[in-house]
């Protein structure tokens, strides 16, 4: 099970306004196998199992999200293990699906795409907890070149049968518009700790994983509130372990309801692990 699943916050439930809805829908499913779980009119829902991962809401009035503006950098599928990262991109490499990039992150290994309105995709596995942490304790990132051609040679009876067993969004990486009004909302608010900092984005995690989220300001640094009426992401359900601990965020929040939001108006729901 991955690390992320058994901490006590998980990224639940991905909202995301989208413009071509079936087109989107079939990228994801094509992408990572994800299937239906239910559709209600211009909604559609795709999961893993009984599992929803991600919402579309369909709507072709909507205008394209500016590029620079607050709110998605990616989404972060993740994988259940090595294996399960080295037999999809395999299938990504035989279905031809074009990425942006790939990176070692030392706490783990990723592969970045982006649907077709430009929404941000991370699909990746993690390595092991032990050896996440550098001499001092601290849990240590970096950027460096994929060894892809290992990945593709292993376990390679493995093959992709659609989206694993397991599979789960892993984290949610932001644009922000400024990670010192950021910080105090990711971590104060939502009780997380400040796990790393890159030049210009922090991360944030909970119950010692790397990061359930992350915020950057590469291309939206002074970003104003997001706008109505765009494209992209809506809205995304944080799951935590007991109902203390929601109660807890709420209060710092100074919310009653279950749903609070972020300096840039994202909004966040918070539910209680079943």
């Amino acid at each position: 099970m991955p690390a992320s699943a058994t901490a006590p916050m998980q990224i639940g439930l991905v909202t995301l306004n989208v413009r071509q809805l079936d087109v989107v829908a079939d990228y994801y499913r094509h992408l990572l196998g994800l299937e239906t779980i239910g559709r209600d009119g211009k909604t559609l829902r795709l999961g893993v199992g009984d599992t929803a991962l991600l919402e579309l809401r369909g709507d072709d009035s909507l205008a394209q999200r500016d590029p620079r503006s607050a709110g998605l950098f990616h989404t972060a599928f993740l994988m259940p293990d090595r294996e399960s990262l080295a037999a999809w991109l395999r299938h990504i490499a035989n279905a031809r699906i074009a990425v942006d990039g790939a990176s070692d992150h030392l706490v783990s290994e990723a592969v970045y795409l982006h649907d077709p309105e430009g929404n941000g995709i991370e699909v990746y596995a993690d390595r092991p907890r032990a050896v996440w942490s550098d001499d001092n304790g601290r849990i240590a990132m970096a950027t460096e070149k994929l060894d892809i051609p290992t990945l593709l040679a292993l376990a390679p009876e493995r093959e992709w049968q659609g989206a694993p067993a397991g599979l789960i969004v892993g984290h949610m990486h932001l644009q922000v518009g400024d990670n010192a009004v950021a910080e105090p909302f990711y971590s104060g608010v939502l009780g997380t700790e400040i796990t790393a900092h890159y030049p210009g984005a922090s991360f944030y995690g909970a119950g010692g994983y790397h990061h359930q989220l992350a915020s950057n300001v590469w291309s939206s640094r002074g970003a104003g509130p997001i706008a109505q009426g765009r494209t992209g992401l809506s809205a995304f359900e944080l799951i935590l372990d007991t109902p203390a601990q929601r109660d807890a965020i709420l209060g710092r929040a100074q919310v009653k309801n279950t749903t609070i939001t972020d300096p840039w108006g994202l909004a966040l729901s918070l539910s209680v692990r079943a």
